[in-house]
């Protein structure tokens, strides 16, 4: 399913790019991004755009009528092959991760235990070089990850796409703008993650490509996991770069907002492992399971 029509349907039915940003777990300028494509490539506006406020437009109207319905169609689409084939081994083992891990899989492995009942689960959660390592050797069904190394042993199938974004508390006022710029950057205070890690590792180099070097950053404390870098996040006036799908929670209960950083946009995509030329109907099951239903979420 496009997900532009997921996007679409959620900015109509909330009538606000914000609330839609929360709810979809993408930042707002992604929102904007995809609803800009949707109306260049149907030549129409979707929206009336009203100060702070948005309307869907009479040819809005009917792309909503026609999105809902496509939508329905791939739920019952999902549903109706899954139950025509439920055949899957007794049991089988994940390799994904730190974020895919903790903040993606577990609702969507909700939802497959609803359908496949019979099938135990293992989830180990590895470094991508490890993962890899688990995929070559057989001792995986399929591996999931956030890296950008690529093994020319191994085929690499696109999942979703993630955002990094800049988080802080929603009672911090050490900075009241929703967005600030590359400069005022280097004066907050920064919590980062521990050096060797992936996430680390893509920060540095976006912000490299802003002409921002972290070293020459407010860095104010390295913590070794996203959990604790969120913690120390609720209880002070810092900022860290984190996943958006690590924050989602927090998002919603309104304890950590995003702000926007003018002129940088930090994106990655987590990716499916498995071997190069070795079809596997176990795994090219779970993948087709997990782009649908996650798709489907709301």
């Amino acid at each position: 399913m496009d997900f532009r029509l997921k996007v679409f349907k959620t900015v109509a039915e909330q009538l606000s790019f914000t609330k839609a940003s929360k709810l979809l777990f993408i930042s707002q300028p992604a929102v904007t991004k995809h609803i800009n494509e949707l109306e260049k490539q149907y030549g129409k506006a979707l929206f009336n755009r009203l100060g702070n406020s948005i309307t869907l437009t009479p040819e809005g109207e009917i792309f909503l009528d026609y999105a809902t319905r496509i939508i329905e169609l791939y739920t019952k689409l999902e549903q109706e092959f899954m139950e025509s084939d439920k055949q899957l081994p007794k049991a089988i083992s994940l390799a994904a991760s730190t974020t895919i891990a903790q903040y993606i899989l577990p609702s969507l492995l909700s939802k497959f235990k609803v359908v496949y009942p019979d099938t135990s689960i293992t989830l180990i959660n590895q470094n991508s070089e490890k993962i890899e390592s688990l995929v070559l050797q057989k001792e995986t069904d399929l591996g999931l990850s956030e890296g950008t190394t690529h093994n020319p042993k191994l085929h690499y199938d696109s999942f979703i796409k993630d955002e990094i974004v800049l988080a802080t508390r929603i009672e911090n006022k050490y900075i009241q703008k929703e967005e600030v710029s590359l400069d005022q950057l280097k004066t907050l205070p920064i919590v980062i993650r521990e050096v060797g890690s992936g996430t680390k590792n893509i920060i540095e180099n976006s912000l490299k490509d802003a002409g921002l070097n972290l070293r020459e950053m407010n860095v104010q404390i390295q913590l070794g996991s996203t959990e604790s870098i969120k913690n120390y996040l609720l209880a002070s006036d810092s900022y860290a770069f984190l996943s958006i799908h690590s924050i989602a929670k927090e998002l919603k209960n309104h304890s950590l907002k995003i702000v926007e950083v003018e002129g940088l946009n930090i994106e990655r995509t987590f990716q499916f492992v498995s071997l190069h030329g070795d079809y596997d109907k176990t795994a090219e099951r779970l993948k087709s399971f997990f782009v649908s239903h996650y798709n489907l979420m709301e």
